[in-house]
């Protein structure tokens, strides 16, 4: 796997950051309008469905096999400096194999933003010659309002390094090696019109495919293009580098993922209850009246002076016959109130009552 550069289908038109030469001696490539509205349109909901780990085996193209490779992406967890924890898409990708006999493989491994900007990431690259073997790696880390890229090559003993800082706001559009095994799911997850479709057998049956043809450019080498055939769902059923000598194939036909669909929630309609025409109902109905009735009974016989108290409120308000029911009980409760003050001794018969308005007074 290598980073990720342009596309032949549109919209995605990303910038190369992590090639040979320094970010002085490039002329920054510009991500198109239509580009950076897709990254931006990508929502989480959207890429959890495409949260799911798949295996190809490496095969020849005599069929031999030569290795496999694993692809998983997942929510994973990332601190920041204020040790603050926040949940993002992780990406890890491997290959382990075979290259005229010499163990070789990659891997990658990355922490992306939810319109597939990279945090973080780190990458690897080896093979095992017997007499000079080389390893490569390189790392990407966003720090304050930069991109940190740190590459070495290991060759032998002998061992290169470089470190390159990149404005934060110029990687808008960039696509990483991990945000690009995001991307190629969201783009058949989208069943984007762009992508070509083909019809395959995949473990003896038949499937349709979306293809992306994709291709990297380096500063050095020429370029290497590698085609993609995705099932709807974005597991990648086949993977072709073109001039390579060996290919990636499922061999097994996964369950594909739909989208749930919401169904409508259930409308119950209000039916009138009718419990008097319920034995059962009307039964417990009279169960409960005699209970109240026997409790209501039971405490005013253990409380006569509740009895005493309501029946001269009862006598008192049908006397005076007050238009404000309810201030005249207050006012007729309130001496006996815990928290009030004791009443003076001598005192007005047309005292100002706290239970009336001023309005009411002055009229």
């Amino acid at each position: 796997m290598r980073s990720a550069t342009s596309y032949s289908p549109p919209p995605i038109d990303p910038r190369a950051k992590d090639q040979h030469a320094s970010a002085s001696e490039r002329s920054p490539l510009e991500a198109s309008a239509e580009a950076i509205h897709f990254l931006n349109s990508l929502g989480k909901e959207e890429l959890q469905m495409l949260f799911f780990s798949e295996t190809l085996a490496m095969v020849s193209n005599t069929g031999e096999p030569q290795g496999e490779l694993t692809i998983e992406v997942q929510s994973g967890k990332l601190k920041d400096k204020f040790d603050v924890v926040s949940h993002y898409p992780f990406v890890h990708a491997s290959c382990r194999g075979f290259m005229d006999k010499t163990i070789c493989g990659n891997s990658v491994r990355g922490y992306l933003s939810w319109n597939l900007r990279t945090i973080e990431q780190h990458s690897q690259e080896f093979i095992k010659f017997h007499i000079l073997p080389m390893e490569r790696k390189m790392s990407l880390l966003k720090e304050e309002d930069q991109l940190v890229m740190n590459r070495s090559i290991k060759e032998g003993e002998e061992v290169k390094t470089e470190v390159t800082f990149i404005p934060w706001d110029s990687t808008v559009g960039f696509i990483s090696e991990a945000a690009n095994l995001l991307l190629l799911r969201v783009m058949a997850w989208r069943q984007m019109q762009a992508l070509g479709s083909q019809t395959i057998q995949v473990d003896r049956q038949q499937a349709e495919v979306f293809i992306v043809e994709q291709t990297v450019h380096s500063d050095q080498g020429i370029p290497t293009s590698c085609q993609f055939y995705l099932l709807s769902d974005g597991h990648l059923a086949k993977r072709i580098q073109v001039g390579s000598p060996s290919y990636c194939l499922i061999t097994k036909m996964p369950s594909l993922r739909e989208e749930d669909e919401m169904e409508p929630h259930p409308v119950f309609k209000k039916k009138p209850l009718m419990w008097e025409e319920d034995m059962e109902l009307y039964s417990k109905f009279l169960d409960r009246k005699e209970q109240l009735r026997l409790s209501h009974t039971r405490y005013l016989q253990q409380h006569p002076d509740a009895q005493a108290l309501i029946s001269d409120f009862l006598l008192f308000l049908l006397l005076r016959q007050p238009a404000d029911v309810v201030t005249f009980a207050a006012e007729y409760f309130g001496p006996f109130a815990m928290h009030r003050p004791p009443s003076p001794a001598l005192r007005s018969s047309d005292r100002r009552s706290p239970f009336r308005t001023l309005h009411t007074e002055s009229s």
